[in-house]
């Protein structure tokens, strides 16, 4: 167990992974996160057997020396219960990627635990899609991120608006705890944490939400992947509910996921757009890839899905 198991002790410049990575920021430390698909084949090379350098142990979770960090970093990552032995080598059981200039701590690949905290190709969509939205120049004086993770949605939103109360939500306590240590690393402090099913555990109305969640029908339940409803879309449908309830006036929901095209209909885009238009919302749709994770398209739920689509939904409550 990892130093960060309680998320309601936020870390100090001195907890150990936070020196750990002000060490790589120091080091100028960058890793882009790919799909577990593509990871594993990269790693499968064989020339990849092992780390060559910090991308290599932080990144690609590779086995490595303990001389390729050298004595500091061993001893911070052995502080932090994150230093796992293999063999005669050590592997890290933390990951660390990069996205717009954050550095942030994630789950260890591959992310098989029902606790992972999962960061790929998604969070770096959800995060262009939130810049689309918050170019627009909406007042934020109160934000929350529904299903945090690692937390770059609270932190790009924390960011951009430094006087907003940003919220960060999550079931996952080990999701928390990684968003507490990623903003310490961001030199955040307008960012608080609520252990939360969607907004039950937190009061009041946002100028923001944004939400990343899940939509996968996962049999293991991972909180990561597993959207539940019939094809992975229930939760987007509970926070769509959600900032229906709890949006202020003029405030507005952003929301980044994929759904299943089904004989060429959308049957999210549907069902949730009739119920933002009853509530007098607008709201603007628009696929971002038509055709994503592929492979799930063989699993017998998805026997009737055409394609699985990255899709943004962007809805704004009236002022008046």
């Amino acid at each position: 167990m990892t130093l960060l198991h309680n998320w309601q002790t936020a870390p100090t410049d001195d907890h150990p992974l936070v020196r750990l990575g002000r060490l790589l920021q120091n080091a100028g430390y960058q890793f882009t996160t790919i799909s577990p698909p593509s990871h594993r084949r990269v790693n499968a090379r064989e020339h990849h057997a092992t780390a060559g350098d910090l991308r290599g142990v932080f990144g690609w979770n590779r086995p490595f020396e303990a001389a390729l960090v050298g004595t500091e970093m061993l001893q911070l990552m052995d502080s932090a219960g994150i230093l796992r032995v293999d063999g005669t080598l050590y592997r890290s059981g933390l990951r660390v990627s990069t996205l717009g200039g954050e550095l942030y701590f994630h789950s260890a690949y591959p992310t098989h635990d029902v606790d992972s905290v999962f960061f790929g190709p998604d969070t770096y969509r959800y995060e262009q899609v939130i810049d689309s939205a918050l170019a627009a120049g909406l007042p934020v004086a109160r934000a929350v991120d529904i299903g945090s993770g690692a937390g770059p949605g609270a932190i790009k939103v924390a960011r951009a608006h430094p006087l907003a109360d940003v919220w960060a939500v999550d079931v996952n306590p080990a999701a928390l705890a990684l968003t507490a240590l990623n903003a310490q690393l961001a030199r955040l402090d307008n960012i608080q944490l609520a252990h939360s099913d969607l907004l039950t555990a937190v009061a009041g109305q946002f100028d923001l939400i944004v939400a990343n969640p899940p939509f996968m029908v996962d049999d293991d339940q991972r909180t990561y992947c597993h959207g539940g409803g019939a094809l992975g879309e229930g939760l987007s449908h509970a926070i769509v509910d959600s900032a229906i309830e709890r949006l202020a006036p003029g405030g507005r929901l952003v929301l980044y996921t994929c759904v299943a095209i089904i004989d060429g209909a959308d049957p999210f885009c549907q069902q949730a757009g009739a119920r933002l238009d009853a509530a007098g919302m607008q709201w603007q749709y628009r696929e971002l890839d038509p055709d994503v994770f592929g492979g799930e398209l063989g699993d017998d739920i998805h026997r009737n899905t055409d394609r699985i689509a990255a899709i943004a939904l962007v809805a704004t409550r009236s002022k008046f």
